[in-house]
């Protein structure tokens, strides 16, 4: 743009995005900042005039007020959807972020988790470690001390609430193809269990699984904190690893990183020598939800519970995915599905930042959570770890006995039951 302030920046290449915004309004009901924080700037199409105004100088990237309203997006992308104008805002809410980064560091707590989940040297014994602590009483014992300690504790120990199976072996003839799945950090880390039920059920409908060792973090907490070299060389070594496993898809059981792997081509755009490879790879990219519904799924056994199902930001509002996780649900004989109201709303957990801005994060988990206790199911399901720890930390705090799980977790447990 003629007379851009911060020229060959991020955001100075994310102008097109920004200028398909007619400021048209119908983002503001569906972001959750804005409802609950009240503040034009706090809405996607005041955040986007920032993001303009920081182009054309009216605003300087080290105005504290500037970092606080594009701090406090969830980046849920809810906008998204309602948008007339197919503004990319996830998009451009990385960009801001990475250019801002240049004129004040991320905060420390921020920093030093994207440090660990981008050196796997430092994540595995990381997630060894609170996997064991997870093991024991102490989470729930501190989940109950006020702030960013005790409800860190609380996720922690809602790791540890999944539901009993019976376990069996699977076999197919793989006549649905060969399928990768990403291990994830969180999932891998403390959902292991959500790990093997995602191959299990795979198998069960029809898909033969291909390794793809040397995996790394997906690079979405980078992305999304506008981290953007390292989540650039966090997606060079998955596009590595998941090419040499030949597999036709890549199944992914966690909401955001099944987003950023299918963004890929966009996050290597500039990449000549890999963006074609990263484009290719995206297309390949699966949640597992979708892999399951193209397959049926298989019907299970009986289940007699009632569930009701909270939709991932990323998968609804980024990936588009609604019906898909139903009728993994509808596959489970018995299992009674109750509505959740809002059930499209954010969580508040939104990657690492439930960590830093709790404020925020409260007030967006506290009306989710009293709508999740009117549904009076003993289950929510949802298919992503930072919204099955942030839900579940919730309830555990709340004292309310329901317990947070993912979809893929019920259908296996259904396939267990009827002795697959």
């Amino acid at each position: 743009m003629p007379g851009c302030a911060l020229p060959g920046t991020p955001l100075a290449a994310a102008l097109p995005g920004i200028n398909a915004c007619v400021h048209c309004g119908f983002c503001l009901q569906a972001c959750p900042t804005y409802l609950n924080l009240e503040d034009e700037n706090d809405s996607p199409r005041g955040r986007i005039f920032l993001m303009r105004s920081l182009l054309e100088g009216t605003v300087t990237p080290d105005d504290p007020s500037v970092h606080r309203h594009i701090d406090q997006c969830l980046g849920c992308r809810a906008c998204e959807p309602v948008c007339p104008s197919g503004v990319p805002y996830g998009q451009l809410l990385e960009a801001t972020r990475a250019t801002l980064n240049e004129s004040r560091p991320i905060p420390v707590v921020a920093r030093l988790i994207l440090f660990v989940f981008a050196r796997r040297w430092l994540l595995v014994p990381a997630m060894f470690f609170s996997r064991i602590l997870a093991a024991t009483p102490i989470p729930t014992l501190l989940s109950g001390i006020r702030g960013r300690l005790g409800f860190a504790m609380a996720m922690l120990a809602s790791t540890g609430r999944s539901i009993e199976r019976s376990p069996y072996k699977p076999v197919t003839a793989g006549e649905r193809g060969r399928v990768a799945t990403l291990e994830g950090c969180v999932m891998e880390g403390l959902f292991g269990e959500t790990n093997r039920a995602t191959e299990r059920v795979l198998v069960v409908n029809g898909y033969a699984l291909a390794p793809a060792p040397g995996q790394q973090c997906c690079g979405a907490l980078h992305a999304h904190a506008g981290d953007l070299h390292n989540a650039r060389k966090l997606a060079r070594r998955n596009i590595a690893a998941f090419e040499k496993s030949g597999a036709d898809f890549i199944a992914v059981n966690a909401a955001g990183c099944g987003a950023t792997m299918k963004e890929y081509g966009h996050l290597l755009q500039d990449d000549p020598e890999w963006n074609t490879r990263a484009a290719e790879l995206g297309a390949r990219v699966r949640d597992v939800s979708e892999l399951l519904a193209a397959a049926g799924p298989v019907t299970g056994g009986a289940l007699p519970i009632r569930v009701t199902y909270d939709a991932p930001c990323h998968l609804q509002h980024a990936q588009r995915i609604t019906q898909a996780p139903l009728s993994v649900l509808a596959a489970i004989p018995g299992l009674e599905l109750v509505p959740l109201h809002d059930s499209d709303q954010c969580c508040g957990s939104a990657g690492i930042y439930n960590l830093i801005e709790p404020d925020t994060s409260d007030a967006v988990l506290e009306p989710k959570l009293a709508n999740i206790h009117a549904t009076g199911a003993p289950f929510v399901a949802t298919g992503n770890p930072g919204c099955l720890m942030q839900i579940g930390a919730g309830l555990i705090r709340d004292n309310v006995r329901t317990r947070s799980i993912h979809p893929v977790d019920l259908l296996d447990a259904s396939y267990a039951a009827r002795g697959q």
